[in-house]
């Protein structure tokens, strides 16, 4: 029985040098769920960006995604894009189709984020945690496949998810298109609707392009970093669906 203590010590420090550690999907799990983006899958969602209105409809993985402005309505649905000019439809060539969805697709999918982190063209690894302003995060980075993935799939995505309350506050991306670049968002404001977190971003970058993706929440401490724009949604509706076939 002497032995005791000694052996309730080594076995207290064994489990001390091997904590639980949670996964990349693990946090992505949470970050979905405790931000209400699970409930994204079956609703429907309007809001204005800039000086345009967006129309989101989701239920059982079909979905409509409608941007007006002007006289222009463009859908985006599971059969492809149209485009409507005062009620008539438009003929398009491929290189509008393709630039048309993607920047109707843009806007509603960061609108809903975490929504569409668990779709099965995305990769996600977990970094080294940081500490920005004070506050622990886990960093998650994500990437796509090509296939499934978009025109967009080489864009790699880095999210802060908060260890105490696992949302979202910062994140940032590197992409190609227009010259290519890297941005960094910060949450300006946050509200729920109907269960539903949105958030609204001050838009950074890089003051230096050289800067790493991985390191730029550092240079956002160290302002080295340039606000361009904000990203504010305004006047969000939701209703959410029951979802049953």
């Amino acid at each position: 029985m002497k032995y005791l203590p000694i052996i309730f010590i080594a076995f207290l420090i064994s489990c001390k040098s091997s904590p639980f550690k949670i996964t990349a999907q693990q946090i992505i799990d949470k970050t979905i769920l405790y931000s209400g983006a699970d409930k994204v899958k079956n609703s429907e969602i309007s809001f204005k960006f800039r000086d345009k209105e967006y129309f989101a409809y989701r239920e059982n993985g079909n979905f409509k995604l409608i941007r007006e402005f002007d006289s222009i309505k463009d859908g985006l649905t599971n059969d492809g894009f149209e485009r409507f000019i005062n009620l008539e439809k438009q003929k398009l060539s491929e290189t509008n189709i393709l630039k048309y969805s993607n920047s109707v697709n843009s806007v509603h999918y960061f609108s809903v984020l975490p929504f569409g982190l668990n779709d099965k063209a995305v990769h996600k690894k977990q970094l080294k945690s940081s500490t920005v302003k004070g506050k622990e995060y886990y960093k998650i980075e994500v990437t796509f496949s090509e296939n499934g993935g978009g025109e967009d799939f080489e864009d790699v995505f880095i999210y802060w998810i908060g260890k105490d309350d696992f949302l979202v506050d910062y994140l940032a991306y590197s992409y190609s298109t227009n010259g290519g670049g890297k941005r960094f968002r910060v949450l300006k404001e946050q509200c729920i609707k109907n269960g539903i977190r949105f958030v609204d971003y001050y838009n950074y970058k890089p003051l230096n392009e050289n800067i790493s993706l991985i390191d730029i929440d550092k240079a956002y401490e160290n302002e080295e970093l340039k606000k361009v724009s904000e990203i504010v949604l305004k006047e969000i509706k939701v209703t959410i669906l029951d979802g049953k076939e």
